[in-house]
């Protein structure tokens, strides 16, 4: 008997390993992926956008914001551990993505027949070029890491904690705008085919409605192109000041015991900084 259930068992594969080998699961899997990735990439955006608050005195907002991410959690939850789980969640998710996304590729390949032409089918550049786009983006993800992270890549002088003032000298160079502007445009168009296939593989477009879920990918790729677009456009531009050096003075007084006090701040003065 227990023969004959384990011969059963091993002749139906668990569902979620049905699901993973069809068409639709890989198609599901795609679309929650790129859910996580795009909600990652909006909040990665917004957070960019504290560097249009500039230097702050020597304590830019961006600078802060990135402390924050480090240290959030603490002193319960060890320093960086937070970050290193998101960026984990987010390894994992591109990961799925890459590997659902070329299955489907090469499953739909195979399926024609050889010395088939395909029927011309209307669809738009960015539906297909998204394998072209996706690679792309993951080639300039990867930069991207090398060069902010890791300090791997440097043309411009790269320290630990000035995140301000790293973004600025590098947007000095106008083939690294170039670059970071290019890639941008190429993300709008990858999220806003994206966003719409994934409203189809979900199962809630309808003609109905089919024209809010048009204007809500038009607008979060709108939002998310400018978003990252424009620190490194207005750093270039000359509109984001250079980062400064404070020095604050302050009046000190002798104790009764000899040990001197500080009586408090009298003047802070802030100058640009050079690298």
């Amino acid at each position: 008997m227990a023969t004959i259930h384990g011969t059963a068992a091993m002749s139906h594969p668990h569902r979620l390993a049905v699901l993973w080998r069809s068409t639709i699961g890989k198609k599901y899997v795609a679309a929650v992926t790129g859910v996580i990735i795009a909600t990652w990439v909006l909040l990665h955006m917004l957070g960019n956008l504290k560097a249009i608050e500039g230097p702050g005195h020597g304590n830019p907002a961006v600078d802060r914001y990135a402390r924050f991410l480090r240290t959030v959690g603490s002193p319960v939850i060890p320093r960086d551990m937070v970050l290193w789980f998101i960026r984990g969640v987010l390894v994992i998710a591109v990961l799925l993505h890459i590997t659902v996304v070329t299955q489907l590729w090469l499953r739909n390949r195979r399926a024609k027949p050889a010395g088939h032409t395909s029927t011309r089918v209307r669809s738009t550049w960015a539906a297909r070029t998204m394998p072209w786009t996706g690679l792309l983006i993951l080639v300039f993800v990867i930069f991207h890491v090398l060069q902010f992270t890791f300090f791997a890549i440097h043309p411009t002088p790269l320290h630990t904690g000035t995140v301000y003032a790293n973004v600025y000298y590098a947007f000095q160079k106008w083939w690294l705008v170039l670059i970071y502007v290019a890639a941008v445009v190429l993300l709008g168009f990858h999220i806003w085919h994206g966003l719409w296939s994934g409203t189809q593989t979900a199962g809630i477009d309808n003609p109905d409605r089919n024209w809010f879920w048009r204007r809500l990918a038009s607008g979060v790729t709108l939002v998310t192109v400018i978003g990252f677009a424009l620190v490194p456009t207005l750093v270039w531009t000359g509109a984001l000041p250079k980062p400064e050096k404070c020095r604050v003075e302050g009046a000190y007084f002798d104790r009764p015991n000899g040990v001197a006090g500080f009586a408090g701040v009298f003047a802070t003065t802030c100058h640009p900084e050079s690298r």
